[in-house]
């Protein structure tokens, strides 16, 4: 980290300054008609930058539905306003990542009509961004067959289209047209030289703000896929638990900085503005690339606040979390365990990856990220012991099938929440897993919260999410929370499911130690 950029961290954990007001929004149900009455009030100007936001996305505030169905019409309205929007869009690499590649840009064509439909004086500026590092030389020869055949298998999708069809796709593919090669007929091939410098890190973070006096952050994307509402009455593979803030106060202009001034930190130049509740994950590309596969970290905050708050934990930390797959998380969970034998930890993370569960995968990149999560479980329940409550949630609904996208004869909800409670003193919202990815290598950004109202009312928040109607003030207490969840959960795995006290059960950690394999000389940033 440059001096310019030294995170004042021992200045969030005093307190410094307050924020001075701070919204819980628990799942899509209520983070998106949050987010559409935001757009609607803005006055002047909108900064974003999301990594998937769709203009298809229904409208669900009635606000919102009084001026149309869908973002897109959202949008319209709101440059007809003259509200000025700034977006940026998260870009993949093509040949990695075909599919966000393709949403990307066809996001950017989606704005870009609803511009057009806005009017002349429409003021829009969309930015697609992708990392700007890449990985080196080396890696990139290694990998040269490989890439290879991934082109070669996009051209053959592609040549099995009709014309138009084809058409369509390469317009929203503008990264993958460099690599294919067209003979006199129109039959596309992969280039085989040179080997394409493939992109390894995403910005993956979510965060609004508007008018400079609000802003809008955590893990949420916007898009159909990620709505769900907090009974999680949908599809197995539609669920979708996630948690947001809505702030004022001194962290919208931080955010505000953030935003203006990210694409040139990743790239490199100039320098990094400070922060005191505003939480980063930077990482810029290598002045020389040659060896290494990923980015320079540049700017750690989120991984460092973490280690700190559970560094200084007393009584119970509580995570919600996509992947746990950080081991310097885990061994710091480890060593507070270890240190202080009253400490309690809560870990709700969902049974089985989205990809795997849901889609089938195999690849030596599922596999490489479940062996991590497993050796992270392993660490937390060695050092925790029954002072661990390690839960994932499903559906109160009986279930045929034995695959990962069940738990206990359930179906799962998927839990995608980035949330780090640390007793009532402290936590993180953010768009950040816990895994070295999301740590060292992908922009996030999240909020430090330090005040101790606001950090209460969190946790009650995403306790009561999981728990039942009726359950008493033990489940709450701080000192009593783990053996009473631990409690609940065992006896949720032997009831009717409708007849389940919340919606928790013990996780399994089983089904990842059997299908997790270790890649040698593979970072662990890599997943």
């Amino acid at each position: 980290m440059t001096q310019d950029s030294e995170s004042t961290a021992d200045d969030v954990a005093n307190g410094v300054e307050a924020l001075t007001d701070v919204q819980v929004l628990i799942t899509a149900e209520e983070v998106y008609p949050a987010m559409e009455r935001a757009f609607l009030n803005a006055q002047t100007e909108i900064w974003a930058g999301y990594r998937v936001f769709d203009l298809k996305t229904k409208l669900r505030s009635d606000e919102g539905r009084a001026i149309g169905d869908t973002w897109f019409d959202l949008i319209v309205h709101t440059l007809e306003r003259g509200v000025a929007l700034r977006i940026i869009l998260s870009d993949f690499d093509p040949i990695i990542g075909p599919k966000l590649h393709r949403a990307s840009w066809a996001a950017r064509r989606a704005f870009i009509a609803a511009q057009e439909a806005a009017g002349p004086n429409a003021n829009l500026n969309i930015i697609n961004a992708a990392h700007s590092a890449r990985i080196g030389w080396l890696p990139r020869l290694l990998l040269w067959p490989r890439t290879v055949r991934e082109i070669s298998r996009l051209a053959r999708s592609l040549n099995a289209m009709s014309s138009e069809q084809r058409a369509k796709r390469l317009e929203c593919s503008p990264g993958l047209r460099p690599w294919l090669h067209s003979d006199a007929g129109g039959t596309l091939s992969a280039r085989k030289w040179p080997p394409p410098p493939l992109v390894p890190g995403t910005h993956h973070q979510k965060l609004a703000v508007f008018d400079r006096s609000l802003l809008c952050i955590g893990g949420l994307d916007l898009d159909e896929r990620r709505y769900d509402g907090k009974d999680h009455d949908r599809p197995r593979d539609e669920t979708w638990h996630d948690v947001q803030l809505m702030c004022s106060g001194p962290v919208v202009e931080e955010a505000q900085k953030h935003l203006e001034t990210f694409l040139h930190t990743v790239a490199g130049n100039g320098t990094v503005p400070k922060t005191e509740h505003l939480l980063r994950t930077i990482s810029t590309r290598r002045t020389f690339e040659t060896p290494f596969l990923g980015p320079r970290p540049q700017i750690c905050e989120l991984a460092d606040a973490h280690l700190r708050m559970i560094a200084q934990a007393r009584t119970l930390i509580y995570l919600e979390t996509q992947f746990f797959r950080d081991q310097r998380i885990a061994d710091a969970l480890a060593k507070a365990a270890q240190d202080r034998p009253d400490l309690g930890l809560i870990v709700v993370l969902p049974a089985a990856p989205e990809d795997v569960a849901f889609d089938g995968n195999t690849s030596s990149d599922a596999r490489f990220g479940e062996y991590q999560q497993a050796r992270c479980v392993a660490s937390v329940q060695d050092a925790f012991g029954d002072r661990l409550g390690l839960f994932s949630p499903a559906r109160p609904v009986r279930l045929t099938g034995t695959g990962r996208d069940t738990l206990n004869g359930s179906p799962i909800v998927y839990v995608h929440a980035k949330v780090s409670i640390f007793d009532d003193a402290q936590a993180i919202v953010s768009s950040a897993n816990l895994n070295a990815r999301s740590m060292t290598w992908d922009t996030e950004a999240g909020v430090a919260l330090d005040d101790t109202d606001d950090v209460n009312d969190l946790r009650m928040r995403t306790f009561k999410h999981w728990l039942w109607p009726k359950a008493g003030p033990e489940y709450y207490e701080l000192s009593q929370a783990v053996a009473h969840w631990r409690g609940m959960a065992q006896d949720n795995t032997e009831r009717d499911p409708a007849k389940r006290r919340g919606l928790l059960l013990p996780h399994d950690p089983e089904p990842a130690k059997a299908f997790g394999r270790y890649l040698p000389l593979v970072p662990d940033a890599l997943v």
